[in-house]
């Protein structure tokens, strides 16, 4: 147990996690050192185990979920199968606290792909792009709307019901990143009908880096031609008819060459201890013990939602004017109390292995190097 991590929006633990990798690992090492050749089977069979655990995650259909490095190559993947008049001449909406990557993929390819990016900004002191900003930016010339489920710098959880029936009225196609929320943040493909789903499996569900997923709604998957194909884009990966190539009909249009399994296999744990435990209670933990730190440190202005409702599992702190990000971030790490910063805001995500004994020496420690 780690019970001083409030890191779990960078790289989420669980109880057990070491082991479990540590086995998952050892086993593919064993798997793919076998002077035999059961060496691909074996290791296709636990890439697709991650694929259906994270169908079974997010409720999507079967065969609209392929795995992807990032959720920026996952989106560049989707954006670049779009057919070549679906973006140009339109807007791609996005909100000023997206994830940067996704910001920076956007727009470069702004130019490549004729489409103009529009940036909904923050209001001047706020920490999150309201809904009805969002909305009021909409119309019959944007093609794509991209919303964030969680926001990394606030925390903050996106109504969805509010936003994405806005979103699809004015004929954009919906394009949501998980990233910050999923694992705690209930969420459910047939709910909300995005188009697009991108998301990692660090964060709240303990994976490893490189194994990213990527949802497309059967609708649309039947529309993209990915620009990066290979041989297992194909529906029979051992076709080597060099004029005979077609797209899969299914998410496996999108797996391009050859597939890197151990990223996917190293996940499987942490999903499987996810599944176990569901999203609701680990929200209920993180929230509480957010919830403890709000009222600690009540002379700190919060940078995330107070109401639980609107938050995910993080909280995030306004540090005061003229403090030393850095300098604070390595005093708590000292003290066995690990945080980060983005500029002046201080992160804070309680998980599964914080217990509410750490909240008292962060809240006591941080007011101590304020």
């Amino acid at each position: 147990m780690s019970d001083g991590y409030f890191l779990n929006h960078s790289i989420g633990l669980y109880p057990g996690k070491e082991q479990d990798m540590r086995a998952a690992t050892a086993a593919f090492a064993e798997i793919w050192a076998a002077p035999d050749d059961s060496q691909w089977p074996r290791a296709l069979a636990g890439r697709a185990e991650f694929i259906v655990l994270w169908a079974r995650l997010i409720g999507a259909p079967e065969g609209t979920v392929t795995t992807a490095e990032s959720v920026t190559a996952a989106l560049h993947s989707v954006l670049g199968g779009l057919p070549a008049d679906r973006l140009s001449g339109t807007r791609v909406l996005v909100a000023a606290d997206c994830f940067p990557s996704l910001h920076f993929l956007l727009s470069g390819l702004a130019e490549r792909r004729g489409f103009t990016l529009d940036t909904v900004p923050l209001r001047p002191g706020e920490s999150w792009v309201r809904e009805e900003d969002m909305i009021a930016r909409l119309g019959p010339d944007v093609a794509l709307t991209l919303v964030t489920l969680v926001t990394s710098t606030a925390g903050y959880r996106a109504d969805l019901n509010a936003l994405l029936p806005e979103v699809r009225a004015a004929g954009s196609l919906v394009a949501l990143d998980l990233t910050q929320g999923i694992g705690v943040v209930p969420f459910s493909v047939a709910d909300h009908a995005p188009d697009i789903v991108v998301s990692t499996s660090l964060k709240w569900l303990g994976g490893a880096p490189g194994a990213g997923i990527l949802h497309v709604a059967p609708e649309l998957l039947r529309d993209c031609r990915p620009e990066l194909r290979g041989w297992f884009s194909q529906p029979n990966p051992f076709s080597w008819d060099l004029d005979g190539f077609s797209y899969a009909p299914d998410a496996r249009r999108f797996d391009a060459g050859t597939p890197a399994p151990l990223a996917a296999i190293a996940s499987v744990p942490g999903l499987r201890w996810q599944a176990g435990q569901g999203s609701a209670a680990l929200l209920a933990h993180a929230q509480d013990l957010g919830d403890a730190i709000l009222g600690g440190l009540p002379k700190l202005v919060p940078a995330s939602p107070t109401d639980r409702a609107r938050r995910g599992g993080s909280v995030m702190l306004r540090l005061p004017h003229g403090s030393d990000p850095a300098r604070i971030v390595g005093q708590l790490r000292e003290a066995g109390l690990y945080v980060d910063a983005r500029g002046a805001i201080l992160r804070l995500s309680p998980g599964a292995t914080t217990t509410p004994d750490a909240v008292d020496p962060l809240c006591r420690t941080l007011q101590q190097v304020l």
